[in-house]
């Protein structure tokens, strides 16, 4: 079982899908880093000292009551919270994370559309009567002399 399991493992599109596994999350957490670290810092300055990474709603109050200064406090006390700030820096991620993959995919389709080559101008043609593959330009095929239109 562990051989067959090896065999699986090791195949192609195994390791290649892997390796997209591990790129993706790597190229996730720096777009999470750059969303939480470099993006949102001057939308919230622009929106009036706004740290979005502790925009919550409380819920249910914890152990110790509120008002929670911070998100972490508010979790500290054991309160239930809708964070909505986290929720919004994530959809950006999403977004940012979609507009690049949706960047590399049409490039790579350009690229394929350029490779593509257009066919190419036929050579040959087939004797209609013997059937035989004569030049393009022939006006009498030379294996059975039959005169072509």
């Amino acid at each position: 079982m562990f051989k067959e399991f090896k065999e699986f493992a090791m195949r192609g599109p195994v390791l290649d899908l892997a390796i997209a596994v591990v790129l993706g999350a790597a190229f996730g957490a720096i777009i999470a880093s750059l969303v939480a670290d470099v993006i949102m810092p001057p939308i919230g300055l622009l929106l009036g000292n706004v740290d979005f990474a502790n925009l919550f709603t409380v819920l249910k109050q914890g152990t110790e009551p509120g008002p929670y200064a911070s998100l972490a406090d508010a979790q500290a006390a054991g309160a239930v919270t809708i964070n909505y700030g986290i929720f919004i820096m994530k959809i950006i991620s999403f977004i940012i994370i979609a507009l690049v993959i949706f960047i590399i995919i049409r490039n790579i389709n350009k690229l394929k559309r350029k490779e593509e080559a257009p066919p190419e101008e036929p050579t040959t043609k087939e004797c209609p009567h013997c059937f035989t593959e004569i030049s393009i330009k022939a006006t009498r095929c030379p294996n059975c002399t039959s005169q072509l239109s």
